[in-house]
């Protein structure tokens, strides 16, 4: 049994684009700036000179991002601290002394691949047939960071799927400080290993529930004998560090979907969010929202993060925390299963296992699901996305990596009430990176981050070779009849 392919797909676009704080030389060395040096030359320039360059730049950005003069004067501001005191700077000179700290950065400029797929919020202005379908995307930049992008599509009517024109220009959301519980704080002191007599003293000012400003508030109430050691400071800098990992991304209502990226904020993901899993979730009070999970990565180690939002405007990230938060690819259930929330994850680098949770937030191992049989998978598994439930039991799409590192598609057909049980799987897969799939960024690759049913038809966007997003689809009867026990 093959999926059937669509002929809809997305390709990376380089003008999507968002600007960002530049500050030449700290590309090489954080110790130094080459700021006041620029500063001076802007300075420098004749003042009808400086007039004609800030229209000009005004003229040439502004339709690549929204406010480009404000974003201009905010980094100005950012440098303005190495101006002489006083100092006389008109609102042309600041737009091009703000411009000369500011680079563009394309955030698919390198690739655009591991498309995850939910139902999207709106469901308005649709004709009979047609369900409108979320899509997140895990876009690539200069130097492989990754961040979290977002289409439309549209299902219907009958075997039919159709990418919405994204939308330019990309937003940056506002960042707010996020919220944690004190249960949670105290067990990613624990994973981090900073608890010791600073992180006691600043729990014991904190409330049930605090943001980063409730820490500071305590961090300034620490003893001086204590605050004033040797190695006080760096202990301080690691709790506010894992403090400011949680925060909140609030896009502006005027922005569609396609126009909002989710770009690194954390310390622990400054070189990448990457594979969103996104998932319509029921929690246990029977909330419905969207929750995804996705990798965070530094340059050297990465970490499980959540993101919960209920319009896909508005997102909250948290840390994730445990033994079964440790790996890649974790994907949530969408309901909880006994009282437990569950999710997928991985053990050992190759094996797909279950973890559970009573929070959501911190996750322990409950064994192995499936570890590599077959020869397409022989390397290593894992999931492709959240499990999607029939009546039938849960369907898990996975992946496979075989000889020459080549990625496959297959599945497997877990237990409803109890998904250890492995009722079925693919003995051969569904999908390969085969002809016109083979080639890209990373070649041999298909692959997926979550795909969802409409009307006994499952949906597959998958990414191929890590440079365009293409969608198959098959028959849940198709692909029941195809499993083995």
């Amino acid at each position: 049994m093959t999926a059937r392919i669509h002929t809809a797909e997305l390709s990376a676009q380089p003008d999507r684009v968002i600007a960002q704080l530049f500050l030449p030389g700290e590309e090489w060395s954080a110790e130094h700036s080459r700021a006041g040096e620029i500063i001076a030359r802007v300075m420098a320039i004749p003042a009808d000179r400086a007039d004609e360059l800030a229209a000009e730049l005004t003229r040439d950005f502004g339709s690549r991002h929204p406010d480009v003069r404000s974003l201009f004067l905010e980094n100005a501001d950012v440098v303005s601290s190495r101006l002489a005191d006083p100092v006389d700077i008109s609102a042309a000179r600041r737009l091009v002394l703000g411009a000369s700290f500011t680079a563009e950065y394309a955030v698919e400029g390198a690739a655009l691949c591991n498309p995850s797929a939910i139902e999207h919020p709106d469901q308005t202005g649709l004709a009979p047939g047609q369900h409108r379908v979320a899509v997140a995307l895990r876009s690539i930049g200069e130097g492989h960071r990754s961040c979290i992008e977002f289409a439309e599509a549209i299902i219907g009517p009958g075997r039919r799927w159709t990418f919405v024109e994204r939308t330019h220009p990309l937003w940056r959301p506002r960042i707010d400080e996020g919220d944690w519980s004190i249960v949670h704080f105290r067990a990613a002191l624990e994973e981090e290993g900073i608890v010791n007599e600073i992180s006691h003293n600043v729990l014991q000012g904190l409330p049930d529930r605090f943001t980063a400003s409730d820490v500071e508030t305590s961090i300034s109430s620490l003893p001086r004998a204590l605050s004033r050691r040797a190695d006080s400071a760096r202990h301080i800098e690691a709790l506010r560090e894992l403090t400011n990992s949680v925060y909140r991304a609030v896009f502006s209502p005027e922005t569609s979907l396609s126009q909002r990226v989710l770009t690194p904020v954390a310390a622990e993901e400054r070189h990448g969010m990457e594979d969103a899993r996104f998932v319509r979730f029921t929690d246990l009070a029977g909330t419905t929202h969207y929750r995804g999970t996705y990798t965070a990565y530094d340059g050297r180690n990465i970490a499980p993060r959540l993101i919960i939002t209920s319009d896909l405007r508005e997102f909250d990230i948290h840390r994730l925390t445990g033994d079964a938060a440790q790996d890649k690819g974790m994907a949530l259930f969408p309901r909880p299963v006994d009282g437990r929330y569950l999710a997928l994850s991985r053990t050992g680098g190759e094996n797909i296992s279950l973890a559970e949770s009573h929070d959501g937030v911190i996750w322990n191992q409950a064994g192995i699901v499936h570890a590599p049989a077959e020869a397409w998978e022989i390397v290593q598994t894992g999931n492709c996305g959240p499990p999607l439930e029939t009546p039938h039991g849960w369907i898990v799409l996975v992946h496979g990596v075989g000889p020459m590192r080549r990625y496959s598609l297959g599945a497997l057909l877990l237990d409803l009430d109890d998904p250890t049980i492995v009722l079925g799987r693919t003995a051969t897969p569904i999908l390969q990176p085969v002809d016109d799939r083979r080639d890209g960024y990373v070649p041999n690759v298909v692959y997926s981050c979550g795909g969802l049913i409409v009307d006994d038809v499952i949906w597959i966007p998958i990414g191929i070779g890590d440079s365009r997003i293409g969608v198959c689809s098959m028959e849940v009867d198709e692909l029941l009849a195809h499993l083995v026990p």
